[in-house]
């Protein structure tokens, strides 16, 4: 099947389990009113994270990667009352769309954005004694994910879970010498894995709306 027929398979499962969501619509137009590159997760992405974390009983969720905030709100909905989700963005103009974004999505009080350079924010909470959290989804600058990798597991606990999104890049982490700056560091994040005795994981591809790519699952022994 080709792309387009990924992505039309894609619109039937959201017509079936979804549904359209005026709220999470409206996120996406921001983001595009903002100029924010069309990057987020796919609605059925975003409800599989949800479901994700929602089913481990996340009460604290970190996000590194906030861009317009339409994964956030999708995590959010995971959190019962009380939770908390911090979400990392570099760009504060970005943030500044994302904030807006999940206010108007009844999230505000839920969700802490934190700007500035991710691995710098994470040390400093690392640093503070940041209490563990439950579930972590990475989706920013592909070239860091190692040092996510490493910081996610510090503010982890036994049973944590972490998703990486973009780890096949259409085949990419195939080649080694590949030309595309994202791959390198991705192969890194898979080097970093292999063995660890700390984690269990796992990668899935998928294809759909966001072409051929895929997921890394891993729980936090």
């Amino acid at each position: 099947m080709s792309a387009p027929g990924w992505s039309a398979v894609d619109d039937y499962i959201v017509d079936q389990l979804i549904g359209e969501d005026a709220v999470l619509d409206a996120a996406l137009a921001h983001n595009r009113e903002g100029g924010l590159p069309p990057i987020d997760v796919s609605p059925a992405q975003g409800k599989l994270l949800q479901l994700l974390a929602k089913g481990i009983g996340a009460r604290r969720i970190l996000e590194i990667g906030t861009l317009g905030g339409y994964s956030t709100i999708w995590l959010a909905r995971a959190l019962g009352e009380g939770g908390k989700l911090v979400t990392l963005e570099l760009d504060p103009d970005y943030a500044a769309v994302a904030r807006a974004n999940i206010d108007r999505a009844g999230s505000g009080d839920a969700v802490d954005i934190r700007i500035g350079p991710a691995c710098n924010t994470l040390e400093e909470m690392c640093a503070a004694g940041e209490a563990a959290f439950d579930f972590v989804f990475v989706d920013a600058d592909k070239q860091n994910y190692a040092a996510y990798l490493d910081y996610a597991v510090r503010l982890a606990r036994a049973g944590t879970m972490l998703v990486f999104d973009n780890v096949v890049r259409e085949g990419g982490i195939l080649d080694p010498d590949s030309d595309d700056p994202k791959v390198p560091g991705t192969r890194r994040l898979y080097e970093a894995l292999k063995n660890n005795p700390r984690i269990d994981a796992t990668a899935i591809q998928t294809v759909g709306r966001k072409k051929w790519d895929g997921f890394l699952l891993a729980l936090v022994r």
